[in-house]
């Protein structure tokens, strides 16, 4: 019989990837640096090919050895799947699902998804991470996610991706400043008037392209970490921003002497929508999942009166 790697070389070998260090990667896996490299040099064995270039204390993964890491990551992966199906006799929307969100969405829709998975799929864990597109698609990759809440287009690689809503963005100001002439042109607006998110927010982006912001002396040289602070600069009548529709009609400017208006782009609007693996075998999960969030996104998007 063929010799075939074991899963928990291939588990070592991911952990060796990540960690980039031997003492590192076997404390992760709970084992001496001893048995992680015999594991390692075992397998480069089994499959008879070189893995690692080595020199004294340092190595680096052969190109190789990269596409094998791919390979092995895919195949944990879909280990992991057919433990779960097997556990939950392949029943859709049961057992562990993790979702991942982008920071712009997340406080405006999580609540009320955890909500709706409790009510319909009690059987479903629902973990959930909030962090950067980027972040987020990588983890994605990685098998770390099974899918991921975030505003589109963005680069997503192999990954399928489906949009559920359109989240359109809102000129928001001080009621102060409604006489400012904010409603015309944005070429004719005050330089440094607009205050954006910091550029690792994808919302920055799509702001900027979404509502025709093509100067950048019209942008203010301060970025904000958070919708909130937005708020709060804009709220002191420092300056105006875009916002989008979710966050205004969760009530992020109540309590404030703000209000929204519609720019005059017509295409000022971000698609909202989920990208996931195309070779995971938790299609139908994905499926509900997606149909679930875009039931959400219908009322968290909807035009506000």
């Amino acid at each position: 019989m063929k010799r075939l790697p074991s899963i928990k070389q291939l588990q070592y070998l991911l952990a060796l990837h990540e960690h980039q260090h031997f003492g590192r990667a076997a404390d992760a896996c709970y084992i001496g640096q001893s048995t992680l490299s015999a594991a390692i040099a075992n397998l480069e064995e089994t499959i008879d090919a070189q893995l690692l270039e080595r020199d004294h204390k340092t190595f680096i993964f052969t190109s190789l050895g990269e596409d094998v890491v791919r390979q092995a990551r895919y195949i944990i992966e879909q280990c992991e799947e057919l433990t779960d199906f097997a556990r939950h006799q392949g029943k859709p929307m049961t057992g562990p699902f993790r979702l991942g969100c982008i920071p712009t969405i997340a406080p405006f829709v999580l609540s009320e998804v955890m909500s709706q998975c409790r009510e319909k799929y009690p059987d479903l864990q629902l973990l959930l991470r909030e962090d950067t597109s980027d972040n987020s698609l990588h983890a994605l990759a990685e098998g770390r996610l099974d899918m991921v809440l975030l505003a589109l287009p963005y680069e997503t690689g192999a990954l399928h991706t489906e949009v559920l809503a359109q989240d359109h963005f809102k000129l928001v100001l001080h009621q102060d400043w409604l006489d400012r002439g904010f409603s015309q042109d944005i070429s004719q607006w005050p330089d440094e008037s607009i205050f954006l998110l910091e550029r690792e927010h994808c919302l920055t982006g799509h702001a900027v392209k979404a509502c025709e912001l093509e100067d950048s002396r019209k942008v203010n040289p301060f970025f904000a970490t958070s919708l909130h602070t937005l708020t709060q600069m804009v709220n002191n009548k420092l300056g105006v921003t875009f916002m989008p529709q979710m966050a205004i009609n969760s009530g992020l400017l109540q309590g404030t002497e703000l209000v929204a208006q519609s720019p005059l782009s017509a295409n000022a609007f971000r698609d909202i929508g989920v990208a996931w693996r195309p070779t995971s075998s938790k299609a139908r999960s994905y499926r509900l999942m997606a149909e679930l969030i875009a039931d959400v996104l219908k009322a968290k998007c909807a035009p506000s009166n």
